[in-house]
């Protein structure tokens, strides 16, 4: 997982250089208003081996989650992205709002779900990347049942419910679970499309999660803000220094030196 070098220098002084291991989550998209699509979650990336330079600061950017549409004419916002040094995670989509000009869902990390009225939701990974980010928002649906839903938001390891009728609204793509500060945790879960009985739900800060969509004249809910975490053998020293105050743990049972940046900064080795 780590670069294969001797762990310590002559006299027992701990290595500067690691290379880490990260999780790149960024912001998620609100919902859209009436019965409107889910928010599209954050795009999520994840990997080992990211090499860095000693003396030279690596800046990590964490995004915002973006609002719920509040009229007609209003979709949900898209998130903002992520970034640590050359990896960027995309923004979710915004989720589409129903009875204007704005229904379908926005591309992002994942894409919003598109509202009622048969609203396609936006497309996922978007900028493209390998492995995806990201998957595709749902499509909304109008059955003239009174069970008009839209779609869900998309996920990071699946698309956004929909069509389909559901009076609860469509479900949000599957997100995807990392250990990476120790516990597992469920980050990029899609926002659930809006519904007669739906309970708009925002996305929990530093998650990445969509924002979800409610019933008639109602607002969507923000999508969560995302996240920056990375990690090495504790055998290397500390960061050099840091800015932006990030969560330091130094994880004796597992091995690793954690910082977690709920907040945007930089860290230099």
């Amino acid at each position: 997982m780590f670069a294969a070098k001797n762990f310590f220098l002559a006299g027992g002084a701990l290595l500067t250089t690691p290379t880490v291991e990260y999780l790149v989550v960024a912001g998620a998209g609100g919902a859209g208003y009436y019965r409107g699509g889910g928010g599209g979650a954050g795009g999520y990336r994840t990997a080992t081996g990211y090499a860095v330079t000693a003396g030279s600061p690596i800046t990590v950017t964490v995004g915002g989650g973006g609002a719920g549409g509040t009229s007609s004419a209003v979709r949900g916002s898209s998130g903002t992205a992520s970034v640590f040094g050359t990896i960027s995670s995309a923004g979710g989509g915004g989720g589409g709002s129903s009875c204007g000009a704005v229904e379908a869902g926005l591309s992002g990390g994942s894409g919003g779900g598109g509202a009622i009225n048969c609203a396609p939701g936006g497309a996922g990974n978007t900028p493209s990347t390998s492995p995806v980010q990201g998957y595709a928002g749902g499509q909304g649906l109008i059955p003239c049942t009174g069970q008009e839903t839209g779609g869900g938001g998309g996920g990071a390891a699946g698309v956004g419910g929909g069509p389909g009728i559901n009076n609860n609204g469509q479900p949000g793509g599957t997100g995807a679970a990392s250990s990476i500060s120790g516990a597992s945790v469920t980050y990029s879960t899609g926002g659930r499309g809006g519904g007669l009985s739906a309970t708009p739900t925002a996305g929990a800060a530093n998650t990445g999660i969509g924002g979800g969509g409610g019933p008639n004249f109602t607002a969507g809910a923000a999508g969560g803000s995302g996240i920056t975490i990375i990690r090495y053998a504790n055998t290397y020293a500390d960061a050099a220094s840091t800015t932006g105050s990030p969560v330091f743990t130094n994880c004796t049972t597992n091995g690793y030196k954690i910082y977690k940046f709920t907040g945007s900064g930089s860290v230099t080795f």
